[in-house]
This record gives C-alpha cells, structure tokens and sequence, in this order.
C-alpha cells in the first residue's frame, strides 16, 4: 500500500513537473506573429507538445489543458470563443505528439477538416495553397511515422492547422494576398519549431533516462533508442 501511494505521489509529481514546465515556457517569448501587432509566439510552441509523449497523449493532453488554463487565468484573459479556442492547437500537437500507429492516424481528421473549411471559406478560397501545408502532418504519420523530427513537424503542424482557422473565422479577416505571403514565413517558423521541439525532448529525455530510467514511475515514459530522423 506504501508504495503504491509513493508512486502515485511520484506520478502527481511528474505531471505537476510538466504543467510548471509549460507555464515557464509561455512566458518566454520567441518571436512576433506575423500580422498580428503585440502578440508573440512563445517557447511553449517548443515545449507544449512534450508531455503527450513523456506522460502519455491522455494525461499529457490534460497537463497542457491545466497549464494553459492557469495561464489564461493569470494573464487575466477574456472568457470568450476565441481564447477558448486558441487552447485547442496545442492540445491537438501534444496529442499528435505522444501518439502512434492508428491513434495518431485518427488525429489525422483534423487537418483534413481544416483543409476544407479554409477552402469552403470565401477568403480561403482565393488562398487555397496556403491550406497544403496541413497534408505534412498526414504524410508525416504515415510515411515517418517513428522519427522524432518528423513527429516534431507533424505536431507543429497539428497546433498550426487549427489556429489558422480560428484565426480565419473568428479573428483577423485577413485578404488572401496576405493569407499566400505568409506562406515562406510559415515554412521558416514551423520548422524552427519542429527543431525546437526535437531538441526539447532530446534534452529531456536525456535527463528523465539520466534520473529516473530505473524508478517505478507508471505514468512517465522514456525513449531509450531515439531515431531522430
């Protein structure tokens, strides 16, 4: 009984880690949102997605829904549709991220409807291209599937696909010809995050297999082969 009240302390523990984690990287900024004066990206879009893999994509997923929410209270944010909303990229990547095989393929769905409602979106429609971008988190699980940047890149992806639409629908009614000029910035912005990302676990992991590979921690999960590519 002792001990299994240890390592659901242990388990609590780890979860707490990740959530403090998250919180601490929401607060680093990285860099500006294109079109978007005063609102930055943050080292959370490197850091938000680790936890669906350490402590599994259902716990890990609500760490990062418990880490944004406390931040959304702390930074005293508007309770409305949109900051409801922007909480669902991250969770979607973290999910994405600690998945595989045919649980991530079931998350594969949200791109696709992404796709189609930035295309059946009037605005949308003329910047069709842009909505392309979220076939890398679909060819990335199917075709990668056990590659860490690669993952990296399909969850990074993932968190980019639903904000856009949030973005297109209840946020900036941006003209197409600024919806295709983002196009190169994403490409350079999303991969510095996947390279962020795969950095961030690489460096994690490296210390969660240094500390605790042969403590009982039923909810943590550590990759002691890791292939990078």
């Amino acid at each position: 009984m002792l001990s299994k009240n240890i390592f659901s302390i242990r388990n609590a523990a780890f979860v707490l880690l990740f959530i403090a984690l998250t919180l601490i990287a929401d607060q680093v900024k990285v860099s500006a949102i294109w079109g978007s004066p005063g609102q930055t990206f943050t080292l959370f879009q490197m850091i938000g997605p680790l936890p669906g893999f350490f402590l599994g994509p259902v716990v890990g997923v609500i760490s990062v829904l418990v880490a944004e929410i406390v931040g959304f209270i702390a930074l005293g944010k508007t309770v409305d549709l949109v900051n409801i909303l922007r909480l669902l990229p991250m969770l979607a990547a973290a999910y994405y991220f600690g998945t595989a095989g045919k649980l991530r393929r079931y998350s594969l769905v949200i791109p696709i409807v992404a796709m189609a409602l930035f295309v059946l979106n009037p605005v949308g429609s003329q910047a069709w291209a842009y909505s392309l971008y979220w076939l890398i988190p679909i060819i990335c699980a199917l075709a990668k599937p056990n590659s860490l940047f690669f993952k990296a890149l399909g969850a990074t992806f993932m968190a980019h696909c639903m904000g856009s639409i949030v973005w297109l629908y209840l946020v900036n009614p941006m003209t197409p010809e600024l919806w295709m000029a983002l196009i190169p910035v994403v490409a350079m912005e999303r991969f510095s995050f996947a390279i962020g990302i795969t950095v961030s676990f690489v460096a994690v992991n490296a210390l969660l297999n240094r500390f605790f590979s042969e403590s009982k921690v039923d909810v943590l999960n550590i990759e002691k082969h890791i292939s990078l590519f």
